[in-house]
């Protein structure tokens, strides 16, 4: 517990400017004079600890003083701590294992280069999930201690057309995708690899009985799932209006658009035949003509026509 908490000392001064002895007793939940004693402890250790008095006075360590960080380069360290910022946002891991992580990475950091810390910070990555409530967030931490405990699973799922089934999984792993939550596992009522999205698992149980992880990995998983293997690909030509321009950069790449002499913007993209399809068109509305193929352009016509039959027969 001591060796313990002298790093949580070290750490913390690495992170700070300054600390008064008792933060770092509330913080460690220890009296004053085991903080006085670690603190002695440290300085016989080599770790450089300066001490000053007054209002403003504390701890801090010397200024050029650094935990030893292997080979990392500062711009490698930006890099790490930028990463785990990401992480952080995303709700994948604890709140309280991220924050000890990022102290952790911030303590390679020596006092003199802190400063420049601030500068290099020049990119955000925020993956918080615009869906987070507390009942999908107790989902995705059972899911997540399954797959440790290599437990099987057992849910009701509903899959894209809507039919509920219910099934045996030996979960593996947890992927991110947008803002979407996916479980990779090893379904046993098919008897091959699956892809889960969180939010149409139902009645999750989480069995005693235990499994033997397969070969697959998740990363051999990801990088195999993908539209092409469960779904035919069509070629789209699409037309948006002058004033939707915005909303094709927003959804197409640059190399997908053609700007027209008229303002309008031409659009070739490829993407899974399917029904998520027809209601990905017809969130454009009125912004957008498909020019090609026909079949597509007259089930979104179709789908309009649905829609508004719903409303004039109220």
């Amino acid at each position: 517990m001591k060796l313990e908490r002298l790093m949580a000392i070290t750490i913390l001064l690495l992170n700070r400017k300054r600390v008064q002895a008792q933060e770092l007793a509330d913080r460690l939940e220890v009296s004053l004079r085991t903080i006085y004693r670690d603190l002695e402890s440290l300085n016989l250790a080599g770790i450089p600890i300066v001490s000053y008095t007054g209002a403003e006075g504390g701890f801090e360590i010397m200024e050029n003083f650094r935990l030893d960080r292997q080979m990392l380069s500062f711009d490698e360290l930006i890099a790490l701590s930028t990463a785990l910022r990401g992480l952080h946002s995303s709700q994948a891991f604890g709140k309280q294992n991220l924050d000890g992580l990022l102290d952790k990475v911030g303590a390679l950091v020596s006092k003199a280069e802190q400063g420049r810390m601030v500068d290099a910070d020049q990119v955000i990555i925020d993956l918080n999930p615009w869906k987070s409530s507390s009942s999908e967030r107790n989902k995705y931490d059972k899911l997540h201690k399954a797959i440790s405990d290599k437990r099987l699973i057992r849910f009701t799922y509903t899959d894209g057309q809507g039919k509920e089934t219910e099934r045996c999984i030996e979960p593996m792993g947890l992927v991110l995708k947008g803002y979407t939550w996916y479980l990779h596992g090893y379904c046993l009522n098919r008897d091959d690899y699956r892809m889960f999205r969180l939010s149409r698992i139902r009645n999750l149980l989480v069995l005693q009985d235990t499994f033997q992880r397969r070969l697959a990995t998740q990363s051999e998983l990801n990088e195999n799932w993908g539209p092409e293997r469960h779904s035919k690909m069509v070629d789209l030509v699409l037309r948006f209006r002058r004033s939707a321009k915005v909303l094709a950069q927003d959804h197409f790449d640059a190399d997908e658009i053609e700007r027209q002499p008229d303002g309008s913007l031409i659009v070739r993209v490829r993407y899974p035949d399917n029904d998520w399809l027809i209601g990905f068109l017809l969130h454009f509305r009125t912004d957008l003509f498909i020019l090609e193929p026909s079949y597509i352009a007259a089930a979104v016509r179709e789908g309009a026509l649905e829609i508004s039959k719903l409303y004039t027969d109220r």
